[in-house]
């Protein structure tokens, strides 16, 4: 039997169905990623991770039981791995747009890009570009155990950016921001400023602590 309207759990209102009753996958999903280089796709990847680190120092004071302030101390570092199995006679880094195969040749960095279409829409696809990417490993196993050749590389970027756009791989465009709240509708977010240039890497911002006024914002965005 199908209950019109039913399209959230009762409590958390997390979606059960579309609001006419009608199923719904709403589990992202890796078979909806895409990886690409210079517009075309990588294949044969079998895992990537990117690894976001922000060192955060917290400030304590004599006489007090506690701290009293934190802030972040550095800027953030990313770190990508990739395992790859040698397929179509491409090493890992030829597989990535690079006409070599060892990490000490590169001499310039590259950006990655990967495309979420689990949207229909594709303006509400999500394209994160992670920018300026320099292979720091390569590592390759050759196993007796098992005789597929598998390939792993690390990378450090300088900079990863999300936007929501109209099906561009273009690593140089920015669009709207992808936090708009998700398809449950149970969030909305007034901070549009800087915290969302900074995410889609708007006017060529890389963080959002170099903005003017930060010891007056409070956390709903708004000056004391």
């Amino acid at each position: 039997m199908v209950i019109a309207g039913a399209s959230g759990g009762p409590y958390t209102n997390t979606t059960l169905n579309f609001g006419n009753g009608n199923n719904k996958t709403s589990t992202a999903v890796s078979t909806n990623i895409i990886i690409m280089v210079g517009g075309q796709a990588v294949g044969a990847v079998q895992n990537l991770s990117i690894n976001e680190t922000r060192q955060i120092s917290v400030i304590d004071e004599l006489g007090t039981d506690g701290h009293v302030d934190s802030a972040p101390s550095r800027s953030t570092t990313y770190k990508i791995s990739c395992n790859r199995i040698r397929l179509n006679r491409l090493r890992i880094a030829e597989a990535f747009g690079r006409g070599f195969v060892h990490a000490s040749s590169q001499q310039y960095p590259f950006d990655i890009v990967i495309l979420d279409k689990q949207k229909g829409n594709i303006g509400s696809q999500i394209s994160t570009v992670i920018k300026n990417c320099w292979i720091d490993n390569i590592t390759v196993d050759y196993k007796v155990s098992d005789w597929i050749i598998t390939e792993s590389m690390t990378l450090t970027a300088e900079n990863i950016y999300s936007f929501l756009n109209a099906g561009s791989s273009d690593a140089t465009s920015s669009g709207n921001p992808v936090a708009m709240g998700g398809d449950d509708g149970s969030r909305s977010f007034s901070k549009i400023g800087i915290e969302q240039e900074a995410d889609t890497g708007a006017n060529g911002r890389r963080g959002s602590l170099d903005a003017a006024g930060l010891i007056d914002i409070g956390s709903l965005g708004t000056e004391i």
